[in-house]
């Protein structure tokens, strides 16, 4: 018998590949949503899981509400500081 040791370490990135932090974009979750949806049109799920998948469904759509609400409110609050007569910050230009 050979004394080596082919294990192999699941989950570790190799040395060459970034590391990336695993994200979705609301962009993601809200096709997300319309997947549920349409699923759920077409009768995907049986009677007892539709409580489950609507409450997954209302979550999600709570929480893209919320940062919908959020991101308008961040525009008007930024928006109205130029509004008011105060300039906006302007970036510096490459060369200046």
């Amino acid at each position: 018998m050979a004394d080596t040791d082919n294990t192999e370490i699941v989950g570790q990135a190799s040395p060459e590949a970034p590391q990336q932090d695993p994200a979705l974009s609301l962009e993601e979750l809200s096709m997300l949503m319309q997947i549920v949806d349409l699923a759920v049109q077409r009768g995907a799920f049986r009677g007892g899981e539709a409580s489950q998948v609507g409450a997954v469904y209302d979550k999600l759509n709570a929480f893209l509400g919320a940062v919908a609400q959020a991101q308008q409110a961040d525009a008007e609050a930024d928006g109205g500081a130029s509004e008011e007569g105060e300039a906006p910050a302007e970036a510096p230009v490459e060369g200046e």
